[in-house]
């Protein structure tokens, strides 16, 4: 996995991906850019559509927003067909230029495919290195073309077998949307640490299926929630219904604990749980598991707001939004000095002075990673006039880092790798530190704690217990994938 290449200041974990697909949808393209809009937290880098209109398939990918790439009705109208897979990009492997950016599409014996990922390979470089040695032309550098071309030299006939071909030489956690001739296809890997799920549009018999990363996105585009895709489920979406096929070995499942703590919209459901929910009952055990005398709850907005909710509800202690955030801060806000770039934090926070002026503080936030955005926000509110600032994390310390899908530093950069939670209290300015433990955390998604002989959540990030085999960071080869500097 190549990390992205953030500044030191890049100070959270970022988004997957997200993606989505439509069989027998009216106006495909315009569905699937409402879904990708719904799933824009995933990632905010790149975004493509890719539809089937019976007779050739049609592609628009760029780099940006959503809105920025099918805001346009002459985009939309260019891209026909009932049939569309989309994906929104957060680069964790390779970089952001167009070549990267998903769907990718290739022209094969059986016809046209195309495939969306979400997640990350563990084995991408070896596989890939195999693949160029016996003549496999690379286009991107992103590890999901690698489903292409093994797709592309396996000996099956079908296209669903060459793809279980390729799924069984792939080690790693991804969801996939892909696009042939004759079906939507949607794969889930076998430890579904990756989300997908199914959706109906319309009535059984004339309506059409939805493929997505979440359920926020079937809301925005009117259709019901059918089921989560089982891990290690293939389903096979053509004219005659929804085929199910389940080509591994059953596993146990290791969905990412991740998804509830933040990467999820909360108004989605996940594996059955509301996330919103979920994250209001972490930071209700926070609160009995990590209580301080003070105040105010505040949340460090927006991601922390649901756990400062079930904090302040368990603690009895008043809930504010002493922090207020600034939506219309782009990405790409050039910082050109360094005082501008010590002032960057005011750019997305402000401190609400008349709810912090005097009062102890209890802030609480979904994670810290390298801690500089901590330090930032500790020191904001305290020049605003509070008394006292306690920190409270709803996740346990960031120790080690994902290698699944999820951007995150190298385990070096990771602030809890190194330090004590007391010297991580020092460093960020806080009176007071505490992190909700990782029994906790299990005891407020309903579980009685944390088996670890047999853990129902992927939390490496928190334990460094990997549940997939990581083939690529054993092996020492150069990770050099291409000598092309593209500017596109």
């Amino acid at each position: 996995m190549a990390f992205h290449a953030g500044g030191a200041e890049d100070d959270s974990l970022h988004e997957e991906c997200g993606v989505f697909g439509v069989w027998n949808v009216p106006d495909a393209a315009a569905v699937t850019a409402l879904g990708l809009h719904a799933l824009q937290h995933r990632g905010q880098e790149a975004t493509g559509i890719v539809t089937f209109d019976g007779a050739h398939f049609n592609s628009h990918r760029g780099t940006g927003l959503v809105g920025d790439n099918f805001g346009d009705r002459r985009i939309i109208e260019k891209l026909p067909g009932s049939i569309a897979i989309g994906h929104n990009r957060y680069a964790t492997t390779g970089d952001t230029i167009l070549r990267n950016v998903q769907p990718l599409y290739a022209d094969f014996e059986f016809g046209g495919f195309a495939v969306a990922h979400n997640g990350n390979l563990t084995n991408a470089h070896i596989l890939r290195r195999a693949l160029v040695r016996r003549g496999c032309l690379f286009q991107s550098t992103t590890d999901s073309e690698v489903f292409i071309h093994l797709i592309a030299i396996s000996l099956y006939s079908t296209v669903v077998d060459r793809l279980i071909d390729a799924l069984k030489q792939v080690v790693g956690a991804y969801s996939l949307v892909a696009l042939s001739n004759e079906a939507l296809l949607g794969v889930r890997d076998p430890l579904g640490v990756r989300p997908l799920i199914l959706g109906r549009i319309g009535n059984e018999g004339t309506g059409g299926w939805v493929l997505a990363s979440e359920t926020c996105a079937l809301d925005i585009v009117g259709a019901d929630f059918v089921r989560d895709i089982e891990p290690g489920e293939i389903v096979v979406i053509n004219d005659q219904g929804v085929h199910s096929i389940k080509p591994f070995g059953k596993a146990r499942e290791r969905f990412c604990v991740f998804e509830y703590i933040y990467f999820a919209r909360p108004d989605s459901v996940m594996e059955g749980t509301p996330v919103y929910d979920a994250r209001k009952r972490i930071g209700a055990e926070l609160a009995q598991e990590a209580p301080v005398m003070a105040d105010v709850i505040v949340p460090v907005p927006d991601s922390g707001v649901p756990a400062a909710m079930g904090y302040a509800a368990q603690s009895g202690i008043p809930f504010e939004l002493g922090i207020i955030r600034n939506h219309y801060v782009g990405r790409t806000f050039i910082e050109p000095t360094d005082h501008i770039r010590h002032l960057g934090v005011k750019l997305k926070h402000s401190a609400n002075r008349p709810v912090l002026q005097g009062k102890r503080v209890i802030l609480v936030d979904d994670s810290i990673v390298r801690g500089t955005t901590s330090k930032k926000i500790v020191e904001m509110v305290r020049q605003a006039g509070a008394r006292e600032v306690h920190m409270r994390i709803s996740s346990p310390p960031t120790t080690h880092s994902c290698f699944y899908g999820i951007d995150t530093p190298e385990r070096s950069k990771l602030l809890a790798a190194s330090h004590s939670v007391e010297e991580m209290a020092d460093l960020i300015g806080a009176d007071s530190l505490a992190f909700i433990s990782i029994e906790g955390l299990y005891r407020a998604l309903g579980k009685p704690g944390r088996d670890a002989a047999d853990p129902y959540y992927c939390d490496a990030c928190f334990t460094g217990d990997y549940p997939i085999a990581l083939p690529d960071q054993q092996d020492n080869a150069e990770r050099q994938l291409s000598l092309l500097t593209a500017n596109d």
